[in-house]
């Protein structure tokens, strides 16, 4: 079992890797986790990157994309960094080491935290499948303790009637925040620095303002290799491999260094 320690310093937002020795024989060399992490702690943060993204793509981790943003912001990645840890983030949004990351880097480059719902602030009290799996649950208990008891042959007590609406309570007070994950899965980072903002999805539209690095919007429809995306300031179109979802899994990882 690899063995991580964070350890959040008060001028950079650092991650020591330490691996035991019974982890680095069972890793191999060929594991981009491993490889990562030794590039790390060498100080090649370049390559680190490049191997924890490669880890990320292959099994999004919340650890694995930590690592990722710290090697990235060692590389002065501002965007791919703030990405990595959102994605961290959404996997295990009790993670108090990667929002102490976020605070920081946002901080330093002087951009302003996701402007959320309250339904999506609750969305990200629990990681995003709890809530799927709560209301999915508590749904079927609730069927099962009102339509089981006549085909089964048991005597209806008042129990099952409160075990049912406690159940049927839960799935509701579940859905505000199943909406909040749908909708925090299309808000995303913009990675690349000075990112023009077009008026149209063409090369040769007029640009309507550049975006920073680490930005956050929210993205509202897609057309060809561009997407158009709305930040708190401004909207506008912009090269699809600019920006990154925050949700794993849909634009896949690529390091920035």
């Amino acid at each position: 079992m690899r063995l991580l320690r964070y350890v959040t310093s008060q001028c950079v937002p650092t991650v020591l890797i330490i691996c035991s020795t019974a982890s680095v024989h069972a890793a191999g060399a060929d594991d981009p986790f491993q490889r990562g992490s030794q590039m790390y702690i060498a100080g090649n943060y370049d390559q680190a990157a490049k191997s924890f993204a490669e880890a990320a793509a292959a099994s999004p981790a919340t650890g694995t994309l930590q690592n990722f943003g710290n090697a990235e912001w060692q590389c002065g990645q501002t965007g791919p960094a703030i990405l990595a840890w959102e994605r961290s983030l959404w996997l295990d949004p009790l993670n108090a080491n990667t929002r102490l990351n976020l605070r920081f880097a946002r901080k330093a480059a002087q951009l302003d935290a996701p402007d959320l719902a309250w339904y999506e602030v609750c969305s990200a009290w629990l990681p995003v499948n709890a809530w799927a799996w709560m209301a999915s649950t508590s749904l079927w208990l609730a069927v099962a303790m009102l339509l089981l008891p006549a085909p089964m042959r048991w005597r209806r007590a008042d129990w099952h009637q409160g075990v049912a609406a406690a159940c049927f309570a839960v799935f509701l007070l579940t859905l505000p925040a199943l909406g909040g994950v749908h909708t925090r899965s299309r808000i995303g980072i913009v990675v690349s620095a000075e990112t023009p903002l077009r008026l149209t999805p063409t090369a040769e539209a007029q640009v309507l303002t550049h975006v920073p690095a680490g930005e956050t919007a929210r993205l509202e429809r897609e057309r060809g290799s561009y997407v158009f995306i709305r930040t708190a300031g401004a909207a506008g179109w912009v090269e699809r491999g600019q920006f990154g979802l925050i949700s794993c899994g849909r634009d896949g990882l690529k390091s920035g260094s």
